[in-house]
């Protein structure tokens, strides 16, 4: 139990440091050595903190480059931080695999009749319906609050919020959505499966894969709409060729 509560507690000690000033805004976070050895903790356990902060808004994980803090933390305001849907995704699958491990040993029978509804729900709709995506969003915040972690809870539904209230965030959901029902179907009926045997590795693999394939889907959709942006561009600088050659 400690050990999944210790990210949380070095990412409130970060939060801690950025709030007195210890790290500015703007300015670039330690490196993940120096701050596991400062924080007394693993380098995976300050990664973990660090994606719960960026999910917060507090700070911004750029690859290649580092941590920094932002400017104007979205803990202070209702404003959304900047985010991928790729960053998201992550962070959903970081907070929400282990949503399900804490509810599996004590969900509810009325959550899993609940989860159940939804599932038909979510069969009956369009990938592209609203009522999907709203099915969607209560299915796992559902798990999320059989988890009995507040924490988890909160965080869990600032993330939907990014997921829903971004365009960019939306719209890469939206690409990925519209080919993928009939495998999502599965994977949330996967979930509520391991949730119905009191299965906490079960539960927690189950949604690891759901998000797995979610990134892999997004990796997909991605490359497919840099194609087609990359066919439009060749195809408008044949026709401004071709035209000119006429004019010639």
């Amino acid at each position: 139990m400690a050990d999944r509560r210790l990210f949380e507690d070095i990412a409130e000690k970060i939060a801690e440091m950025v709030r007195a000033g210890v790290f500015p805004p703007g300015s670039r976070l330690p490196g993940e050595r120096e701050m596991a050895e400062r924080l007394g903790v693993s380098r995976v356990t300050v990664r973990e903190a660090e994606i719960a902060l960026q999910a917060r808004g507090l700070i911004r994980i750029k690859t290649g480059s580092g941590v920094y803090v932002c400017e104007h933390s979205a803990e202070d305001s209702d404003e959304l931080p900047t985010v991928s849907a790729f960053e998201v995704t992550e962070a959903r699958s970081l907070f929400e695999s282990e949503a399900a491990a804490l509810a599996a040993p004590i969900i509810a029978e009325a959550d899993l009749e609940k989860l159940d509804g939804l599932l038909t729900v979510m069969a009956e709709d369009g990938p592209d319906d609203e009522r999907t995506t709203a099915a969607d969003r209560e299915f796992h915040m559902t798990i999320a609050a059989a988890s009995g972690n507040r924490a988890i809870i909160h965080v869990v539904k600032t993330l939907w919020r990014l997921r829903t209230e971004i365009p960019e965030v939306s719209n890469t959901h939206a690409a990925v959505c519209h080919h993928d029902g009939a495998t999502r179907q599965d994977e949330h009926a996967a979930i509520v499966a391991a949730l119905r045997q009191r299965d906490p590795k079960a539960a927690r693999q189950a949604m690891r894969l759901h998000f797995a394939r979610l990134l892999e889907s997004m990796l997909d959709a991605t490359e497919e709409r840099d194609l087609l942006e990359l066919q439009r561009k060749a195809a408008e600088s044949r026709s401004r060729f071709l035209m000119s050659a006429r004019m010639a």
